[in-house]
């Protein structure tokens, strides 16, 4: 395929990985066991996006709970009450407080990686947290003996550590997550909070080489769980030309379930810079209709009038379940906005001749 095409992360899990689950918390399920469980479910994720003819795969995050917060799995020096991150809908998602350091991942992303590439020969990305977004466990109070200085410099190696054996586990592309950075702008109009996300993220990024660097990429939305945003009133325009400053080679940009998508792509060309590449979102995941190719085939022929095709790529706005008791969206109707992606990707390659 000529124009790329990849999906962003995450899908909604089986029926019998959420009852896994729901066991395994109740003590009724032994961790061994539920590990199964996630492995089939990431086998039958694998086997079912190559037959819609994906190029690139992801595992689903079918052995995360959550896509925020994969790192703290067991980690004790952890409080409940940390940031609120409210949708629209009214529903809300709170992160845990860092209570105690030095901080560690517990978990790093590339065991994902290593085990989806067992069911496939093809290529694999693998989704990561953006240290930005962990930079919000530590408390506004601070921590005695525990500078904020010294945490961020923590995570900084953390997140680089991840991303690194993520590149040497054979990732096709690692994608950071950066959810959190148009919804900086809700909490802090200023900018002010997203220039040090930006920082943070180039502080860790600024450690890769520009062939890692090739390999890395960042996705941004306005946040897609339970079927709503928390922050698509938020201008995107104050976020690109920041996004644009980040080190890396790949951009991957909700846009479909964007009310002006004309006006995104006229900001984007102008901030597009030489050798990157933006995947354009085609599909919206919160959108409980399934796209036709046909409509597929039209966004991405309108990217094309203003993005050179040679940097030009497709994506979903989002994943589809970045939490995993989120069920809004049916795993049937995941894949069924997947397989029009793919088609409609290839019928625009046909149209502009590729």
């Amino acid at each position: 395929m000529s124009i790329p095409t990849e999906p962003i992360g995450s899908l909604p899990r089986p029926p019998e990985l959420l009852a896994a689950f729901a066991e395994h918390d109740e003590g009724h399920l032994d961790a061994a066991e539920l590990a199964r469980v996630q492995g089939d479910a990431v086998a039958d994720t694998i086997a079912r996006l190559e037959q819609l003819g994906s190029p690139v795969l992801v595992d689903g995050d079918q052995a995360k709970r959550s896509s925020l917060t994969y790192p703290l799995t067991g980690l004790a020096a952890l409080d409940a009450n940390g940031a609120v991150i409210p949708f629209a809908d009214g529903h809300i998602r709170q992160l845990p407080v860092l209570t105690g350091g030095p901080f560690r991942y517990q978990v790093r992303a590339d065991t994902y990686l290593r085990a989806a590439r067992t069911h496939t020969e093809l290529p694999v990305k693998q989704a990561v947290v953006a240290p930005s977004a962990l930079s919000l466990l530590y408390p506004a109070g601070g921590i005695d003996g525990y500078s904020r200085a010294a945490f961020l410099n923590d995570l900084a190696d953390e997140a680089e550590a991840e991303i690194r054996g993520c590149l040497d586990a054979g990732a096709h592309r690692v994608q950071l997550d950066f959810t959190e950075g148009r919804l900086s702008l809700k909490l802090d109009p200023s900018g002010a909070l997203l220039d040090d996300f930006v920082a943070l993220n180039n502080k860790v990024l600024g450690r890769f080489t520009a062939d890692d660097q090739a390999r890395i990429g960042v996705h941004t939305d306005p946040g897609a769980d339970q079927d709503s945003a928390h922050s698509l009133d938020v201008d995107y325009a104050g976020l690109l030309p920041k996004l644009f400053q980040l080190t890396v080679g790949n951009f991957y940009l909700q846009l479909a379930g964007e009310p002006d998508r004309e006006r995104v792509l006229k900001v984007v060309a102008d901030h597009l810079r030489p050798g990157v590449r933006v995947f354009v979102g085609v599909i919206d995941p919160i959108d409980p209709r399934v796209e036709t190719p046909e409509e597929v085939r039209d966004r991405v022929l309108e990217a094309a009038r203003h993005l050179p095709v040679d940097q030009l790529g497709t994506c979903d706005d989002a994943g589809f379940a970045p939490f995993a008791d989120d069920t809004s969206t049916s795993r049937d109707t995941a894949f069924a906005k997947i397989g029009a992606r793919v088609r409609g990707t290839e019928l625009a390659a046909q149209v502009l001749g590729l």
